[in-house]
């Protein structure tokens, strides 16, 4: 967030919060959480991009590399051996392997989306900021599931690697995402074949993901794409707009 603001500060923008924003009026745009954007979108006149709740499930198993599947807190209560589960964007409970659904929050809503996946193993995940189906800035998160973030143009022969995956995902599946998202991906292991396979992760909010050690000013382009004047929305991305 601070590497966001200071680099928006350098283009002459102002960085307010919500409240402040409220009162001092202009063009406003949005870095932070689900339920307070909703919440200020209508009055701050903005529009939050993100991707559908299922896009992950429906894309082809070469994409994943595995199993997922959308469903509801009430299946997922129904599991009987160990499944990853995860909202598939708020970050309403955590998004872990349980190992039966007993194990899962009682109190959450019968009917919360989730997405439920084979226990898989990743080798490292990277996150990307992917502004009009070209990766803007991209970064490595973690390591065997520990954060451990580094620059994607540092990776080496790794980047060409991540860009043409991306680049077939984006072929594949880029009309069912907004022009300005993040797509985590990663090096898969999988015991019985040699190497890696490359494997969506998950796709989120660009607005509310960490960049960790991406190219801020990049960052920020797609940020701003993805959560600003609700007039400069594409009608492609209409579809797109957090209701």
């Amino acid at each position: 967030m601070e590497l966001l603001a200071v680099e928006a500060a350098g283009r002459g923008m102002e960085v307010l919060t919500a409240e402040e924003a409220a009162t001092a009026g202009g063009p406003a745009y949005w870095y932070g959480g689900p339920v307070a954007g909703a919440r200020w979108a209508g009055r701050l006149g903005f529009a939050l991009l993100e991707p559908a709740d299922e896009w992950l499930a429906d894309l082809p198993q070469e994409f994943t590399g595995r199993d997922v599947r959308a469903a509801t807190v009430l299946d997922a209560w129904a599991i009987e051996r160990p499944t990853f589960v995860k909202p598939p964007r708020d970050k309403s409970f955590p998004a872990d392997i349980y190992a039966d659904g007993s194990r899962l929050p009682a109190d959450l809503d019968p009917l919360t989306p989730v997405l439920l996946s084979d226990v898989v193993t990743f080798a490292a995940e990277y996150r990307l900021f992917l502004l009009d189906g070209q990766i803007a800035a991209g970064s490595r998160y973690a390591v065997f599931g520990r954060l451990d973030p580094y620059p994607l143009d540092r990776h080496g022969p790794l980047a060409p690697e991540i860009a043409e995956f991306v680049d077939r995902l984006v072929t594949d599946a880029g009309p069912a995402l907004p022009s300005a998202v993040v797509v985590d991906v990663g090096q898969l292991l999988d015991a019985y074949r040699p190497g890696h396979q490359w494997a969506v992760v998950e796709a989120n909010m660009a607005w509310f993901s960490h960049a960790y050690a991406a190219d801020p000013p990049r960052v920020l382009d797609v940020v701003l794409r993805a959560a600003g004047p609700r007039e400069h929305v594409k009608p492609a991305d209409l579809p797109f707009v957090r209701h």
